[in-house]
C-alpha cells in the first residue's frame, strides 16, 4: 500500500502541488523583481504582492496541469519502477485526475486575470498579454495539440518561459519598461534554465522513450545530455560574469560572487556525474540537487548584488 493513502484531503493537494519545486519559479520571480525595482529606482507593493500572487497562481496551473497531461507516462513510470520512483499523484490516486484538470485550470485562469488587473493598477499595458502568454508557454509546452514536450523541443520552451518570460514580467511589473541595460542579467538566467530543464529528463528516459515523449535524454542518452548541460552551466556563468560589464548597475566585481556559486556547484556535479547514469536515481537526484543549488543561490546572489548596489548609489 502507498504511504500516501492515509493524507488527509489538504496534505493530498499539498503532495500535489510539489512545493520542493517552487523554488524554480519563486527564484526567477525575485531576480525580475530585483531588476524592475533597479530600473523604475523604487519599489512599488503593488506589484511585489500581486506579482506574486501570480507566480502561485501561474505555479499551479502549471504543476497541476502537468502531472494532468503527464498522467499516461506517469503510470508507465510507476508499472516500470515501482519501487524506485516517487508516488505519483494521479497514478497511485493520491487525487483523481478530474479534480487536477478543473483546479489547475482555474489557477490557469486565474493568473491571468491577476495579471490584467496588475496591469491595469500600474498603468502596464502589456502586462496582461504578457500573462497570458507565460500560460501559453506552458499549453504549448505540455497540453494537446501542441504538447512540444512529447514532440520535441520542450526543454527549449520551458528554458523560455522560466528563465525569460517570468523575470521579464515582473521586471516590467515593478518597471513599467521592457528594456533596460539590466536585462542582459537574464541570457545567463535562461542558459541555467535550460539546464535544468535537460536536467529534468534524466530520470524519466527510459518511461519518456516508452511513452513517446521526445526529451534530449531519449534522443541522444543520458550521457550525451549530462554532457551538454554541464557545457550550458559553463556558458551560463560566462553570460553572467559578461553581464557584469554591460550592467551600469553593477560593477563588475558584484558577479564574481554569483558566478563562483554556479561554478563551484557545476565543479561538484563534474565529479558526481559518472554515477548519474541511466536507472541511477539516487545518483540522478544528487546531481539534480547540486544543479538547482547553484541555479537558485547564483540567481538569488544576482538579485541581491543588483539590490545592493542600487541603494549604495552604485547606479
Amino acid at each position: 500500500m502507498s504511504s500516501t493513502a492515509d493524507f488527509t484531503t489538504s496534505q493530498r493537494w499539498r503532495y500535489a502541488i510539489k512545493p520542493a519545486s517552487w523554488p524554480k519559479l519563486l527564484v526567477p520571480t525575485i531576480l525580475g523583481q530585483a531588476v524592475g525595482i533597479v530600473v523604475a529606482g523604487g519599489l512599488s507593493i503593488p506589484a511585489l504582492l500581486l506579482g506574486l500572487l501570480f507566480t502561485l497562481l501561474n505555479g499551479t496551473f502549471i504543476v497541476l496541469l502537468n502531472d494532468w497531461g503527464d498522467r499516461e507516462v506517469d503510470t508507465l513510470k510507476r508499472r516500470m519502477f515501482p519501487h524506485s520512483c516517487s508516488p505519483k499523484t494521479i497514478p497511485d490516486g493520491i487525487l483523481p485526475a478530474r479534480q487536477l484538470l478543473v483546479a489547475g485550470a482555474a489557477a490557469g485562469l486565474a493568473s491571468v486575470l491577476v495579471a490584467f488587473l496588475l496591469g491595469g493598477l500600474m498603468e502596464r499595458p502589456w502586462l496582461g498579454p504578457l500573462g497570458a502568454l507565460c500560460a501559453l508557454v506552458f499549453v504549448a509546452y505540455s497540453l494537446p495539440p501542441v504538447a512540444l514536450n512529447y514532440r520535441g523541443g520542450g526543454e527549449l520552451l520551458e528554458a523560455l518561459g522560466v528563465g525569460l518570460l517570468l523575470p521579464c514580467f515582473h521586471a516590467y511589473a515593478q518597471s513599467g519598461v521592457f528594456w533596460a541595460p539590466e536585462w542582459w542579467l537574464f541570457p545567463g538566467f535562461v542558459a541555467l534554465s535550460l539546464a535544468s530543464a535537460l536536467a529534468s529528463g534524466l530520470s524519466d528516459e527510459e518511461s519518456d522513450r516508452a511513452g513517446g515523449k521526445r526529451t534530449l535524454a531519449t534522443a541522444v542518452g543520458n550521457a550525451a545530455t549530462r554532457r551538454t548541460l554541464e557545457v550550458v552551466v559553463l556558458l551560463a556563468a560566462l553570460l553572467w560574469l559578461l553581464a557584469g560589464s554591460w550592467v551600469p548597475a553593477l560593477p563588475l566585481w558584484a558577479m564574481v560572487p554569483a558566478v563562483l556559486i554556479v561554478l563551484v556547484h557545476g565543479g561538484v556535479m563534474l565529479r558526481v556525474s559518472s554515477q548519474a547514469t541511466t536507472g541511477a536515481f539516487a545518483a540522478q537526484g544528487v546531481y539534480k540537487r547540486l544543479l538547482h543549488r547553484g541555479i537558485w543561490l547564483g540567481a538569488l546572489l544576482v538579485a541581491a548584488a543588483l539590490l545592493v548596489a542600487s541603494f549604495r548609489g552604485l547606479l
